[in-house]
């Protein structure tokens, strides 16, 4: 059997049975694997094939591409300076914040944007208005914003946002759709 090549995946998994509130014990009677294996590969010091990462999503409630996606598979610190122009689009005035695939997503709004597109996210998202104004109409209310103001939506809300003057810097941060969020 082949072993998962993500030396993290044990964080995933972890993470998704501790949200579940679940005991290794538990997870070893739903999976068919042995808690002493399942501690090994919470803790990296063991990597699962790709059957027995699906035995385990399977008892977890979830998919091995999911684990595999929540999974850490590299640590970074990556600075973005103000000026770095990299993937920057010109058309959308639309820069991104944060580089590469990672559970957060960051884009920088720069000018006129309108509300043209309704959103929906399964995830929550936060919205800060660095310089100018915003309007954000949330589940048919509306929220105006000033320089400085935040405005968190959780997952589900359904939005629609634009600037309001001229100039205006909105910084969006959200949690990747491929990362499920569990609630209370």
């Amino acid at each position: 059997m082949e072993a998962v090549n993500t030396p993290r995946v044990g964080a995933a998994v972890r993470r998704r049975r501790r949200a579940l509130d679940l005991t290794l014990a538990d997870v070893a009677e739903r999976s068919g694997l042995s808690s002493p294996f399942l501690s090994q590969i919470e803790n990296d010091r063991a990597r699962p094939s790709m059957r027995s990462l699906q035995r385990i999503a399977d008892a977890l409630g979830t998919t091995a591409v999911q684990l595999l996606a929540a999974s850490d598979e590299t640590r970074t610190v990556d600075m973005v300076r103000a000026g770095d122009d990299s993937g920057l689009d010109r058309e959308a005035r639309v820069r991104p914040v944060v580089r590469g695939r990672h559970q957060l997503h960051a884009l920088e709004f720069v000018g006129e944007h309108e509300a043209d597109r309704e959103f929906r996210h399964r995830n929550d998202e936060l919205m800060y208005v660095a310089d100018g104004a915003a309007e954000v109409e949330a589940d048919g209310r509306i929220h105006r914003l000033a320089r400085g103001d935040t405005l968190l939506l959780s997952g589900g809300v359904r939005h629609r946002w634009r600037t309001t003057e001229p100039g205006s810097r909105v910084l969006v941060v959200a949690i990747g759709d491929h990362v499920e969020v569990l609630g209370s």
